[in-house]
C-alpha cells in the first residue's frame, strides 16, 4: 500500500507506527475477548470500511458484504488467539486476507465443477459503466477472472511481495507473476476501449 508521501506501506504498520494513540483499540480489543458486544462494535466500526474494500477488490461487490460478515464473525471467534505482539488491525488485516484467499479458492472450485463452459473474459465485451475512470476500473477489475483479481490486488493494490502471494494462494511465485501480467494486461484492454 502507498502512503501518502508516495512510499510503500510496510505490512504491519499501524496507529501505533503512525504515532496515534491506541490505547482505546487495546481496551476495546481486552473487553470483546471477554464477551462485551459493545467493545467489538466499536472495533467493526473503526476496521469495517478497510475490510470491505479488500473484500470487494478481492471478490467482487456482489459477494463482499457477505465476506466482510464472515471476517467479522471469525475475528469475533478467533479474538482469543490475538496476542498484541502486533496492532489488532494488523492481525484484523492477516485474518481477512487468509480468510478471503481460502473462500475464493473454495468457491473457484465450486464454480469449476459446476460449469465447464464458461466465456473467457478475452472473448466477453466489457461495458462502459461510467465516463469517470475510477468506476470503469472497478468494473474491470470485478470482471478479471479470479486468479487474476486475487493477485492483482494483493500485490498491486496491498503491497504484497510474490512470494507472499504464493503462500497465501497457494500457488508458485511464477505463477504469481504470470497472473499479475495476465491481470494488468486484461486491465489495460478493457481501459483502452
Amino acid at each position: 500500500m502507498i502512503e501518502p508521501n508516495g512510499k510503500p506501506r510496510e505490512h504491519g504498520s499501524d496507529a501505533r507506527a503512525e504515532g496515534q494513540p491506541s490505547a482505546g483499540v487495546e481496551a476495546d480489543v481486552r473487553a470483546a475477548t471477554f464477551g462485551d458486544a459493545e467493545a467489538f462494535e466499536r472495533l467493526y466500526r473503526a476496521h469495517v470500511s478497510r475490510v470491505y474494500g479488500l473484500a470487494c477488490r478481492m471478490a467482487g461487490s456482489e459477494r463482499a458484504d457477505e465476506l466482510t460478515q464472515d471476517v467479522f464473525v471469525r475475528a469475533w471467534e478467533k479474538l482469543g488467539t490475538f496476542r498484541g505482539d502486533a496492532a489488532f488491525s494488523s492481525w484484523l488485516y492477516r485474518l481477512a486476507v487468509n480468510l478471503l484467499c481460502s473462500r475464493l479458492r473454495a468457491l473457484k472450485l465450486q464454480r469449476e465443477r459446476e460449469m465447464a463452459n464458461e466465456i473467457p473474459l478475452a472473448v466477453a465485451r466489457a461495458r462502459r459503466d461510467s465516463v469517470e475512470i475510477r468506476l470503469d476500473f472497478e468494473v474491470a477489475l470485478e470482471r478479471l477472472p479470479d486468479g487474476a483479481r486475487e493477485v492483482f490486488v494483493l500485490h498491486d493494490v496491498e503491497g504484497y511481495k510474490h512470494r507472499e502471494i504464493a503462500e497465501q494462494l497457494d500457488i508458485t511465485a511464477g505463477t504469481s507473476k504470470s497472473q499479475l501480467h495476465r491481470a494488468r494486461m486484461i486491465l489495460r484492454r478493457h481501459l483502452e476501449r
